[in-house]
């Protein structure tokens, strides 16, 4: 289909060679099926440190669908992910990080005009809560 070259993805290292990751619709409702009663959300919530640490298999699973989202046959997809050996399952999960994190918040990497970009300095020192500063003893007159 012409229209998947030119959707928004994310490039990894699976396998010592570059991919394309992207998860649509599909892929997420095939997730769903395949693995009820987990949701892609719970998912999401178990990767980012809410909830009980995700199962490999899961995590496995997600980025073998954001590569068929990318275009690569289901065949190959399961053979690539299959083929990696269990040193690799910690990086894979970051991998599945990356890969909900952009497919839910897309804009989170690109800089909006008036507003710094995710990652860069600007935006984590807009983000950065104000000093907490003690407040000044009352004065004698305050204290009532």
């Amino acid at each position: 289909m012409a229209i998947a070259a030119t959707a928004r993805g994310r490039e990894e290292i699976l396998g010592g060679q570059p991919h394309r990751l992207l998860l649509r619709n599909g892929e997420i409702e095939r997730f769903e099926l395949q693995h009820a009663p987990l949701g892609v959300f719970e998912l999401f919530d178990q990767l980012f440190g809410r909830g009980p640490a995700p199962q490999v298999r899961h995590v496995r699973d997600i980025i073998a669908l954001g590569l068929v989202g990318a275009g690569m046959s289901d065949r190959a997809a399961d053979e690539l992910i299959a083929g990696l050996p269990p040193s690799e399952n910690m990086s894979l999960r970051l991998i599945a990080q990356r890969l909900l994190g952009l497919t839910f918040l897309p804009d989170a990497l690109e800089a909006r005009p008036g507003k710094p970009g995710a990652g860069s300095q600007e935006g984590a020192e807009a983000a950065r809560p104000d000093p907490i500063t003690t407040p000044a003893p009352a004065s004698e007159t305050s204290a009532g």
